[in-house]
């Protein structure tokens, strides 16, 4: 969900951080064709995905906190890492436009694309104890970001305070959930029940997942500009979309290995951490974020539409259909071809 004015700086940031990654890569991958490195990419996305989720689930055993802790919290911020990255090198760069499309962009995709995925593959049926608190804490996270682009800025004080407020709701949510039921059956994970091996393998399929989304991004434009897609498509469909790729990789891996905790707390924690997290950190970092008034006119409110949507879903234990995931993917398919009519 980036707007048009900032898709071309986006794409052009973009290459600049694929140069960057391809220099460390085998040269296997550098001489691949496209197809090649969207295929590599999807296999390293689906391994990392499954690392990370074997990870938390003996994470969750160790610690006995239900799997949707873990998912909104270590899950959530191993998947949210490429978002991090682009926001800081955007504020680095002066391009605050990107930082913040970014952010609303992946919202949305979090919501309609990775969670209606999740419904069509029955991972968001089951999520555990915990899951009003969290559908709060997104509710609250949306209503902070609509009031700092309305307002159009946040100064790093703000930015402090929203780092201050992630890192205390965290706190909370490890206090109370220890007296919740619903960790994990150990049975869930064929990773020996020890806990450096699960956190190895929780950094290791964050590392595999973010080079998989690179991987992936670079053969998906390298293929676009070869059948002659227009930049701003690429920008659109490729950059806004890749950032949520990790989050896709886990949800569709965590639903598939019946985990629907892992799968909905990661959906919903990186929501609250790209608000919260990234946003904090980019106008701490760069000493306050200016918000460009375009995103007020409609891409925020796409977001708490959405966000709307599925925090009202939760808090009156609805489930969500097969029906309705097919409705919300067609609907974020729908929004992207709308912001370039």
């Amino acid at each position: 969900g980036i707007s048009t004015g900032c898709v071309c700086k986006s794409q052009q940031h973009y290459q600049m951080v694929m140069s960057g990654a391809a220099s460390a890569r085998p040269m296997v991958l550098l001489s691949m064709p496209d197809g090649g490195l969207i295929i590599a990419g999807f296999v390293l996305l689906m391994l990392g995905g499954e690392f990370v989720v074997q990870g938390a689930i003996t994470i969750a055993n160790r610690l006995r906190v239900p799997p949707l802790l873990i998912g909104f919290t270590v899950v959530a911020i191993g998947t949210s890492l490429p978002e991090l990255a682009v926001a800081l090198e955007a504020v680095g760069r002066e391009a605050p436009d990107i930082a913040v499309g970014g952010v609303l962009g992946s919202n949305v995709a979090n919501v309609m694309l990775v969670l209606g995925t999740a419904s069509l593959i029955g991972a968001a049926s089951e999520t555990g104890p915990g899951i009003y608190r969290d559908a709060m804490a997104v509710g609250t996270a949306t209503v902070i970001l609509l009031t700092v682009v309305l307002v159009g800025e946040i100064v790093w004080q703000l930015g402090a305070l929203m780092l201050l407020g992630l890192a205390a709701y965290y706190a909370y949510s490890y206090r109370i959930s220890k007296s919740e039921e619903g960790a994990a059956d150990e049975d869930d994970s064929w990773l020996p029940d020890t806990m450096l091996l699960a956190i190895l393998a929780t950094i290791g399929g964050g590392y595999m997942i973010w080079n998989g989304a690179e991987i992936l991004v670079e053969g998906a434009t390298g293929l676009a500009s070869t059948y002659g897609i227009t930049e701003s498509v690429i920008g659109l469909s490729i950059v806004a979309l890749g950032t949520s790729l990790p989050e896709l990789a886990v949800t569709l891996v965590a639903g598939l290995r019946k985990q629907g905790g892992v799968a909905v707390g990661n959906i919903l924690g990186s929501n609250v951490i790209n608000i919260m997290g990234i946003l904090g950190v980019a106008a701490t970092y760069s000493g306050g974020l200016v918000i460009s008034s375009e995103f007020a006119d409609r891409d925020i409110w796409i977001v708490v539409l959405t966000s709307g949507f599925i925090v009202a879903m939760l808090l009156d234990e609805r489930r969500i259909s097969k029906r309705v995931g097919a409705a919300m993917v067609g609907g974020y398919l729908a929004y992207m071809v709308m912001l370039y009519l």
